[in-house]
C-alpha cells in the first residue's frame, strides 16, 4: 500500500467519527462562552503583578471563570505549577493530611502513570515521597484492561481517605475513563465511606464530553494547563478545581498555611490563560479528529491501535503498539520531520525525570513539553508502544501521522 493510499483509506475510515465530536465542541465552547459573559471579564484582567500578588484581580478572575466552566465551588488556576505532575501532588498530598493518622490512599484504575509512581513511590524509594512520609497506598489492579468495581468496594475502608481516579490511559492501554464511569466508581466509593475524597487527574480529558468529573460526582479534580485546558496557548501552568475547602486546602499545600490562594503574582499577565480556555473545545475538537485519523493510519499499517477507530473517545490519547525500538525511532523521527519547532532535530531514546525507563519523543512544540500540541513518546520497553497525542490543528496531524508511516514504510523495504 503506498503512502497516498493510506492517506486516503485512513480519512474515509476517520471522517465518520469526526461528526459526532463536532457538537461537543460547540456545547462546551457555549458553555465556556456563558462562563466569561457570567463572571464579566474584561480585558483589564488580563493584566499582571508582581510582589506578592495581593488584590491581583486578573487571577482572581481566571479562578472564577474555570470553577464556572468546571462546576466547582472554587478553583486554583496557577502558573506556578510547574506541571500537571505538580498540581496533582500538590492536591494529594494536602488531601492526605499527616502521614502519622495512618491516612491510606487508594488508586482505583490500576497503576498510575510513571511521574505519580515517583510521587507516591510505589515501584522504588524517592525521597520525599507519600510512602516515605507514611501514607499507605494501595492500587486496585485493572481487570480485562478496566476498573474493577468489585476490587474498589474493597480497597475502600474507614482509614480511606482518598481515592484517585485517572480518567486518562497514561502510559497503558487500557480504557480512558467517560464521566458515567466515572460516576460509577464515585457512587461505590462514598456508598462504602461518605467521608472518602474522590480525586479525579482530569489530565488529557477535558471537554471530550458535555460533562466535567465533578458533575460525575467527584469532589475535586485537578490537571495542566498545558494539555486539553490551555488551548495549546496557556505557556504554563497547572488547575485545581472542586469543593471550597479541599481547594483552600490545596492552596495552602501550594504557597504556605495562611497564605492560601491570596498571594502569588504572575508579571507577564493573564490573557493566554484566559484565551486558551475559550480555545479549548475548539483545540480538543482538532486532536480527537487527529487521534482518530491516527488510529486509522495505524491500523491500516497493520499494529494493533487503542483505541480502534470507531470507538468513543474520553481522553485525547491514541496508543500503537509497534513491533520493537528501532519502529519507535522511526516513527518518532517521522513525526518529528513535520513539527513547526526543531523539525531538523532526530529524536533518540533518553532518560527523563520521574521516569525508570528511556523515553523517546516527538515533539517539536512552541510551549515546551505541551502534550495538547502535537507529539508522541513512550518508554522504550515491551510492547513498544507510542502514545500520541494533541494537534492545534488537524491537518498537522495529519501531515505528522503520515511522516512517521513514511519513516516506517521506507525502514520496511
Amino acid at each position: 500500500m503506498t503512502l497516498e493510499e493510506i492517506r486516503e483509506q485512513a480519512l474515509a475510515l476517520a471522517e465518520p467519527q469526526f461528526k459526532k465530536f463536532e457538537p461537543i465542541a460547540l456545547a462546551n465552547t457555549k458553555k465556556v462562552l456563558q462562563a466569561f459573559k457570567a463572571c464579566q471579564v474584561s480585558d483589564y484582567h488580563f493584566n499582571g503583578s508582581s510582589g506578592y500578588g495581593y488584590n491581583d484581580s486578573g487571577r482572581e478572575k481566571l479562578d472564577e471563570v474555570f470553577a464556572h466552566v468546571f462546576k466547582g465551588e472554587k478553583a486554583l488556576i496557577r502558573a506556578h505549577f510547574v506541571s500537571g505532575t505538580h498540581a496533582l501532588a500538590t492536591t494529594l498530598m494536602a488531601l492526605l493530611g499527616n502521614g502519622k493518622d495512618g491516612n491510606e490512599f487508594v488508586y482505583a484504575v490500576g497503576a498510575p502513570y510513571d511521574t505519580m509512581q515517583s510521587v507516591i513511590g510505589s515501584t522504588r524509594e524517592v525521597r520525599g515521597s507519600l510512602i516515605e512520609k507514611g501514607f499507605i497506598y494501595h492500587e486496585v489492579p485493572l481487570v480485562d484492561s478496566t476498573y474493577d468495581l468489585e476490587g474498589i468496594v474493597d480497597a475502600v475502608n474507614e482509614n480511606t481517605r482518598v481515592v484517585v481516579i485517572q480518567r486518562s490511559r497514561g502510559y497503558s492501554t487500557r480504557e480512558p475513563l467517560s464521566i458515567a464511569d466515572i460516576r460509577t466508581i464515585c457512587d461505590v466509593v462514598k456508598a462504602k465511606n461518605s467521608n472518602t475524597i474522590c480525586f479525579v487527574d482530569n489530565c488529557y480529558g477535558e471537554f471530550t464530553e458535555l460533562e466535567e468529573p465533578l458533575e460525575g460526582g467527584a469532589d475535586i479534580m485537578a490537571g495542566s494547563l498545558i494539555k486539553n485546558a490551555g488551548g495549546g496557548i496557556a505557556p504554563t501552568g497547572g488547575y485545581v478545581v472542586g469543593r471550597e475547602d479541599l481547594v483552600e486546602d490545596v492552596a495552602y499545600q501550594l504557597t504556605a498555611p495562611g497564605l492560601g490562594n491570596h498571594m502569588g503574582s504572575y508579571a507577564p499577565g493573564y490573557r493566554l490563560f484566559f484565551q486558551g480556555l475559550f480555545l479549548a473545545p475548539h483545540v480538543v475538537l482538532q486532536a480527537l479528529k487527529g487521534a482518530v485519523y491516527t488510529a486509522a493510519v495505524g491500523q491500516l499499517l497493520g499494529y494493533e491501535v487503542f483505541p480502534n477507530v470507531d470507538a468513543e473517545r474520553f481522553d485525547l490519547i491514541q496508543a500503537i503498539n509497534l513491533h520493537n525500538a528501532d519502529e519507535m525511532e522511526q516513527f518518532c523521527r517521522g513525526m518529528q520531520a513535520y513539527s513547526p519547532v526543531d523539525a531538523h532535530v532526530r529524536p533518540v531514546p533518553g532518560d527523563m525525570p520521574g521516569y525508570e525507563d528511556q523515553i523517546i519523543m516527538a515533539g517539536g512544540t512552541f510551549v515546551q513539553g505541551s502534550s495538547i500540541e502535537l507529539s508522541a513518546d513512550g518508554p522504550v520497553r515491551p510492547p513498544y508502544t507510542i502514545f500520541m497525542q494533541g494537534g492545534l490543528v488537524f491537518e498537522h496531524s495529519m501531515l505528522g501521522i503520515l511522516g512517521a508511516a513514511e519513516e516506517i514504510l521506507a525502514n520496511r523495504k
